[in-house]
């Protein structure tokens, strides 16, 4: 238990020069850490509410100022004096609040102040923040074991993240086959020059996208594979060394029940075939957000035609929501959860999620947002927990970066 006697909080600028929340939570024994959280871009329809001011006269309306008045103001006074831990400081917040979408307080709010206490926690406790993190997750000592995540890297963007006109959101490069984090950062460095060559040579423009990948105006979703397998190979590596993701965001381009990709219009059905045959043809190992996100039987279709080769990854569709998870659990809809803090938001419903899906043997896979600050949680709690993969952008960009600098140095401290 802590006792907290300040918190405040400011606002900051993201990566893509939004405002977002920082707020600094001081203990009783003097102790003080901060947290800042981040915002999505591409949002799921159910995520817990982001309170903006919709000021048009300050950031076209995105300013936070009401959310971190409401830290400065009512959530001090109702926490400031209080003894807690981080369950009973979540479950006030969220009392606090009191609506069924943090939309009063609202969530950026909330889960600055969450993520703060835990560090401040982890601080006065003499420990690492992702051992403060496995001791809250792991109610048995014994069951705690450390585990590096699998980085998944964003190299090439499309839909929201970027101007490049394709339709898939996020295409990825997995790095497996390599002993630590470190040489998985060269792999994917050393690939993005090789890629980024490939691209110049062709005649195309390399401007990054928001996650710190590249963002050519590619004839198609398909090129940008070709182009991978050329990019991995040319670095000096092959296709069982690294693998491809997709984060295809369906949502963005679905409409009045069809997918819209370039010219073509498909249905799920199609979809699932056009997913199948870019599995066939490509080292593929996971597909996240393929249908919309409301689609749960679509999803179970999918997941029963790809599941057993591939990740079949809930996102949109679950938005770190206890009963969009359950929902997804039922339905047999995914094999594996997409984990972001700031959809829900608080510590305690994240963990209660990561801790559902492992329960059904869903693989979790925590992940950054579109909007980022050098903020470095997400990279203490894919370990504490135990994910199986994590990712945090390309590396390009230091808000990206810092992530994958994180978990090198606990892999260090966990040798």
């Amino acid at each position: 238990m802590a006792i907290i006697s300040k918190l405040e909080a400011k606002e900051i600028l993201d990566s893509r020069g939004n405002p977002t929340v920082q707020a600094s939570c001081r203990l009783q024994d003097g102790t003080i850490e901060i947290a800042s959280v981040p915002s999505g871009v591409s949002t799921g329809k159910y995520e817990a509410f982001e309170l903006r001011d919709n000021d048009m006269n300050r950031y076209r309306g995105k300013g936070v100022e009401r959310a971190v008045g409401n830290i400065n103001g009512e959530i001090s006074e109702f926490l400031v004096g209080k003894e807690l831990d981080q369950n009973t400081l979540d479950e006030a917040l969220i009392n606090l609040d009191g609506t069924k979408n943090k939309q009063r307080l609202g969530a950026n709010a909330i889960l600055a102040v969450s993520l703060a206490f835990a560090r401040a926690s982890a601080k006065e406790k003499g420990i690492p923040l992702f051992k403060y993190l496995a001791n809250i997750y792991f109610k048995n000592e014994n069951e705690r074991m450390y585990k590096i995540p699998q980085p998944v890297f964003n190299t090439i963007e499309g839909g929201k993240h970027s101007d490049s006109g394709l339709s898939f959101q996020e295409f990825l490069l997995v790095p497996q086959e390599f002993e630590n984090i470190k040489i998985k950062l060269e792999v994917i460095k050393k690939i993005f020059i090789s890629l980024k060559d490939l691209l110049v040579k062709d005649g195309y423009e390399v401007n990054l996208g928001d996650e710190g990948g590249f963002s050519p105006k590619l004839s198609s979703d398909e090129k940008v594979l070709e182009y991978f397998n050329m990019a991995i190979s040319s670095a000096g590596y092959n296709a069982d060394q690294v693998k491809i993701g997709l984060d295809v965001a369906a949502t963005t381009f679905f409409k009045d029940g069809l997918y819209l990709i370039k010219e073509n219009k498909l249905n799920t059905r199609e979809m699932i075939e056009m997913y199948k045959k870019l599995c066939e043809q490509y080292k593929i190992i996971s597909i996240e957000d393929g249908l919309n996100e409301e689609d749960f039987a679509g999803f179970a279709e999918m997941n029963k035609a790809l599941g057993q080769m591939i990740n079949i990854v809930g996102d949109d569709i679950t938005v770190t929501n206890i009963d969009l998870i359950k929902n997804a659990i039922n339905n047999k809809s995914i094999n594996t959860l997409l984990i972001k803090p700031n959809q829900i938001g608080t510590l305690s419903e994240t963990m209660q999620a990561i801790r559902l899906a492992k329960e059904n043997n869903i693989k979790t896979f925590i992940s950054h947002r579109g909007g980022e600050t050098e903020d470095t949680f997400v990279a203490d709690l894919a370990v504490a927990v135990g994910a199986d993969f994590i990712k945090a952008g390309g590396p390009t960009k230091p808000e990206r970066i810092v992530k994958y600098h994180r978990l090198i140095e606990i892999e260090e401290l966990i040798k």
